[in-house]
């Protein structure tokens, strides 16, 4: 049956509940702000290749962290408005609490939550999972950058790539994949990029310079998450 947590409680299942994951995890918090240690274990699911959802309703995350979830391939994030809903689960367990996932291993609040695991109570998290799929389904699924996509030309606009444009051609890659392939993060591909003068700075957006065009990078203005740029397969920073 359905357990009753408290504060300490909360902070120790909603971490064992994040480890636990195997196949999937959801996270449903009106607020987006990461800690270390849930960093930490995003990462690691990450790593394993667990299938990851966030939904959030507002992002307090810093740029540094921005850039971090950037490059995390496997986790989702999504924005629903008027979010105010806070459940985790994985596949065999869902804590519904008062806790915000921002508070995650603080006390200073006192908070409650109900532990639910499906091998007890299987219609009580059933109904728990389908409405958080129902909350994923009416969410705007988003990569979350740095930029804002607006209606600017094309030669300004505020590339927000994604890996999920990979298809777009099949002689070019995004700016996730090419840094990956680099070896380096997508924030610094853009940096170097800046510096050997293939992309300028336009207040904060990078925009493609002659020297760009002519080695072949591409701004698309329209992807399933923004723009983004796209890159020669055998492009190198000299």
């Amino acid at each position: 049956m359905a357990k009753f947590l408290t504060t300490t409680g909360t902070n120790y299942h909603l971490e064992e509940l994040i480890k636990g994951a195997s196949d999937r995890l959801i996270l449903i918090s009106p607020f987006l702000k990461l800690n270390d240690r849930m960093k930490e274990l995003l990462a690691d699911k990450n790593r394993l290749k667990i299938d990851v959802r966030i939904v959030y309703g507002k992002s307090e995350l810093q740029p540094q962290e921005i850039e971090w979830l950037r490059g995390l391939t496997y986790i989702r994030t999504s924005f629903c408005k008027n979010l105010h809903a806070k459940c985790y689960m994985n596949e065999e367990l869902c804590i519904i609490t008062s806790l915000n996932l921002y508070e995650f291993s603080q006390v200073n609040n006192n908070e409650m939550g109900i532990l639910i695991q499906r091998s007890e109570d299987s219609q009580l998290y059933k109904d728990a999972y389908e409405e958080a799929q129902r909350i994923i389904r009416i969410s705007e699924e988003v990569r979350i950058s740095l930029e804002r996509v607006t209606s600017e030309p094309a030669a300004t606009a505020a590339p927000t790539d994604s890996s999920d444009e990979a298809d777009a051609t099949n002689d070019k890659l995004p700016s996730g994949k090419l840094a990956q392939k680099l070896g380096m993060k997508a924030a610094d591909l853009l940096s170097h990029a800046t510096q050997h003068g293939y992309l300028a700075l336009n207040g904060d957006k990078h925009v493609v310079t002659p020297k760009g065009e002519a080695a072949g990078v591409e701004f698309v203005a329209k992807g399933r998450f923004g723009p983004y740029f796209l890159w020669p397969q055998d492009f190198q920073l000299r």
